[in-house]
């Protein structure tokens, strides 16, 4: 079976463009087979990039599939970033659409957080749910050591997906957890690291 969150070269092309609106500015996102939410942007990623308040400074996108949440919260407030993603498929389109975008990001592959040393004043994630807990919570864990002092994590998920043990991982992890979305089982946390 095939998941976004491993690389199948066996899947035939099918390369869409996807408009998006957001704080004023429009973009435009080419995406292809074997990619996540590769019709539209992910309904919880669009509660995501509307919850988030004002960003500055360096931003690390974790996961960042075809590069949509990092290029729009880039280009909206001129960050720093960072993007990663462990299918080669991803880190293709997502240097594509930071170029067709008018972004600049360090696009690197990478298993999680193996190929990331820096440290960052925000991570970004939509998990990838379905490569299991183990992957995901690992994934909060790594952030902890990834941020700056100060620096915030933020995460979507939905109560079907288990939010509520997610939000328990999180404080246990953190020491805090901020719900600043709850509506209709879609969950947006955040954590601090002080």
């Amino acid at each position: 079976m095939s998941h976004y969150f491993m690389e199948d070269k066996s899947l035939e092309h099918d390369i869409k463009k996807i408009d998006y609106d957001y704080a004023g500015n429009k973009f435009v996102f080419t995406t292809d087979a074997g990619i996540f939410s590769k019709d539209r942007i992910d309904y919880a990623t669009d509660i995501l990039l509307r919850t988030i308040p004002v960003l500055s400074g360096s931003l690390l996108d974790m996961g960042c599939g075809y590069g949509c949440i990092g290029i729009v919260l880039a280009k909206t407030y001129s960050l720093r970033l960072t993007q990663t993603d462990v299918n080669p498929l991803a880190i293709d389109l997502t240097k594509k659409n930071c170029v067709e975008n008018g972004v600049d990001s360090a696009v690197i592959k990478s298993d999680c957080f193996d190929n990331i040393s820096d440290s960052f004043d925000t991570i970004i994630i939509n998990p990838p749910i379905h490569a299991g807990k183990a992957v995901t919570y690992k994934m909060y864990e790594d952030s902890l050591w990834h941020l700056n002092i100060g620096g915030k994590l933020y995460i979507v998920t939905l109560k079907k997906h288990g939010a509520e043990s997610t939000y328990v991982k999180l404080k246990d992890t953190f020491g805090n957890c901020e719900i600043l979305y709850k509506k209709k089982g879609h969950y947006v946390f955040c954590c601090t690291k002080s």
